[in-house]
């Protein structure tokens, strides 16, 4: 009977250097983000013209007006020890999420406006008044973006919540599968953002606020819509971006004093 032919196989090899780097990469994601948001955010202070650097400069010492909208976050997330709050949180998220009839239409057209938060739709629109002529909003729109995108990230990092199709068997993800933590929504943040800075640069009115507000809240729906986030996480993405748009009101402000 002839014995059967042993095959050796080769040993496991360690890793090199590479390999255990992108490792390492990806089972810290959030903080490589991190630190990548905040290299950008220093090559584009240092890139600033020496103007632009004096006005967010003496905008970020009137920091102490938002101190109400700052308590405000902190106790929402604070709020994320309660574990009556979660109950609300996932209920609220599957009436979004799951109740009523979801056609593949209404599906695209919410995977669409929820693209409004990315970065991308941030740097399209910077880029249009910048050659519009309103260098100076296009440069608050991009520093405002990259530092509300640091702490966004660096708050995930520090409460570590997990996305709610983790928790909820039941949950619907219309679209890309959302990577990282869930507190707070950063698309909702970048939003409410945009919105409180274009209102307070342009004298608009109250429609058209109203039409802004009502665009940066549909964002935040959709985050639900498409599975990605908890109505804290919304609320809390809203509070956020809008106390940044305050600051960028404010620099603004002081942009018009100093002028000649």
């Amino acid at each position: 009977m002839q014995q059967p032919t042993e095959i050796l196989l080769p040993e496991a090899q360690p890793p090199g250097i590479w390999g255990r780097l992108t490792r390492w990469v990806r089972q810290n994601r959030p903080l490589v983000w991190l630190v990548v948001i905040v290299i950008g955010l220093a090559l584009f202070l240092v890139w600033l013209p020496p103007y632009a650097q004096m006005f967010f400069w003496i905008g970020l010492q009137a920091n102490p007006l938002l101190a109400g909208m700052v308590l405000g976050f902190g106790l929402l997330a604070l709020s994320l020890l309660w574990s009556a709050g979660q109950q609300l949180d996932s209920w609220t998220f599957l009436f979004f999420n799951v109740r009523g009839r979801h056609p593949r239409w209404l599906d695209l057209v919410m995977t669409g406006v929820t693209q409004i938060g990315n970065g991308i739709a941030a740097g399209v629109l910077a880029a249009i008044f910048f050659v519009a002529g309103y260098r100076l909003l296009a440069y608050e729109l991009i520093l405002g973006v990259l530092t509300l995108w640091m702490v966004v990230e660096l708050v995930k990092v520090l409460a570590r919540r997990r996305r709610p199709f983790l928790r909820i068997t039941q949950a619907r993800i219309v679209g890309q599968r959302a990577g990282g933590r869930s507190f707070p929504s950063g698309h909702t943040a970048q939003a409410f953002f945009m919105a409180t800075l274009l209102v307070g640069y342009f004298a608009i009115g109250i429609w058209g606020a109203l039409l802004l507000y009502a665009i940066a809240l549909l964002v935040g729906v959709t985050r639900m819509y498409v599975g990605a986030h908890y109505p804290r996480d919304v609320l809390a993405g809203a509070i956020l971006g809008t106390a940044w748009g305050l600051l960028g009101g404010i620099i603004f402000g002081y942009t018009l004093l100093a002028t000649p």
